[in-house]
């Protein structure tokens, strides 16, 4: 076999594409466009293979013959050189990546996320959390060099006495974390992991704390209470008269646009990206409800059901200013554990109907199996219930349980 075959002046004037052969598996492509660059030809397990070795002149016939001295170096050591070069390749983008720092990874991170939280507050939260609790300790240090040792010095001061934002913390940058380790930006065991990892060194937080959940108003006081506020006849107090009427987030309500609502059907149907489970939603509207939207119909000002002053629609800073005026201590999401508190205590309907009304997913994937449907016709019944409720004058209501307990007696 001849080897050395060209010569850098024939190489300068071939012009005819195709492939020129130099011996011991070099070649120099010739393309239409006149470009020229150089390849080694091999084979693994009888199938032909190429390995691309740059463009010439870049790569002249003298660097091109060493490239190709490599690649035969590797066929005796039984490597594939195609498949050494990409584990090179992978090897310095881990290297380089060592400079890339925690801050820079949980930037990246927030911005690729954000198009898909439901809520804009999502993007606030994560970024106030890690700039607080995260960065401080190791913002500035690359992903590869973040420890267990590194994660519990930034938890351990908060663990006992925000046991809630510290567990939020953890999680966030387990995610940061994978996400970085994703892109091979660092490799090995997660250290911020929780299950067989932390959770063998941290206490659990439900042993360090009880749950705090959204306060809410009795069952008992929302008829009242919701009386009330239709008298004051705003935007804002509509919006929540709206909300706890449907017993949905504050997000949903005050996010309700025109083109979501069916006057015809008495139907409001939430698409999958406003909702928490990312899964379409429909909810029956009542003749309250109704006569609700029908108000803000005279008003109406831009796309959103419930419009803000100047544009948009109404924040959450208003309903909640509201709210406190007269329940300083309440939350407009408490509203739907009244809601629910309220279907366990006087009314018969099924827990899941219930929870089909709050749009929560069932717990059992078996029976979230064979209940495809999103029970509107029974959940129209109970809404209806509801809006009886919060309309009827104050009087003595006596919960079903307690009711059920005196007929025994």
């Amino acid at each position: 076999m001849k080897i050395n075959r060209l010569k850098d002046v024939n190489i300068r004037r071939q012009l005819t594409p195709k492939s020129y052969p130099d011996g011991n598996g070099l070649y120099l492509q010739v393309r239409t466009s006149g470009s020229k660059d150089w390849f080694f030809r091999y084979e693994v397990n009888g199938k032909d293979k190429k390995k691309g070795l740059g463009p010439y002149p870049t790569i002249s016939l003298e660097n091109a013959r060493a490239l190709a001295h490599e690649c035969r170096l590797l066929r005796v050591e039984g490597q594939d050189p195609v498949d050494f070069a990409k584990q090179q390749k992978l090897t310095k983008q881990i290297k380089a990546a060592q400079i890339k720092t925690f801050e820079e990874c949980a930037t990246e991170y927030i911005n690729t996320r954000k198009v898909e939280w439901s809520n804009k507050k999502h993007t606030y939260q994560w970024t106030q959390s890690l700039t607080a609790y995260a960065f401080p300790y190791f913002g500035e240090i690359s992903v590869q060099e973040i420890t267990v040792a590194i994660i519990m010095e930034a938890l351990t001061p908060i663990w006992e006495t925000k046991t809630e934002t510290a567990t939020r913390v953890r999680r966030r940058v387990e995610a940061v974390l994978d996400y970085a380790t994703a892109l091979h930006y660092r490799e090995g065991e997660n250290p911020a992991r929780w299950k067989g990892h932390l959770d063998k060194i941290l206490p659990k937080p439900s042993k360090v704390t009880a749950v705090v959940h959204h306060p809410a108003m009795p069952y008992l006081e929302v008829s009242e209470f919701y009386r009330n506020l239709r008298k004051k006849q705003t935007i804002a107090s509509s919006a929540l008269a709206f909300i706890v009427l449907t017993a949905t987030r504050s997000g949903e309500g005050r996010g309700a646009r025109w083109d979501e609502i069916d006057m015809e059907s008495s139907t409001w149907t939430i698409p999958a990206e406003r909702m928490k489970a990312r899964k379409l939603f429909r909810i029956p509207l009542t003749s309250e409800a109704m006569s609700i939207l029908k108000n803000m119909e005279k008003i109406r000002k831009n796309d959103w059901v419930f419009a803000g002053l100047t544009k948009g629609n109404v924040t959450e800073a208003a309903v909640r200013k509201l709210l406190k005026s007269t329940h300083p201590n309440l939350t407009t999401h408490g509203f739907r554990s009244t809601f629910r508190d309220y279907c366990a205590e006087l009314t018969n309907f099924p827990r899941e109907i219930a929870e089909a009304a709050l749009a929560h997913a069932l717990e059992s994937k078996t029976e979230a199996a064979y209940q495809r449907g999103d029970l509107l016709e029974k959940r129209t019944k109970l809404m209806q219930t509801w809006e009886n409720f919060l309309l009827a004058p104050k009087a003595d209501v006596i919960p079903i349980r307690q009711a059920i307990e005196k007929r025994k007696l």
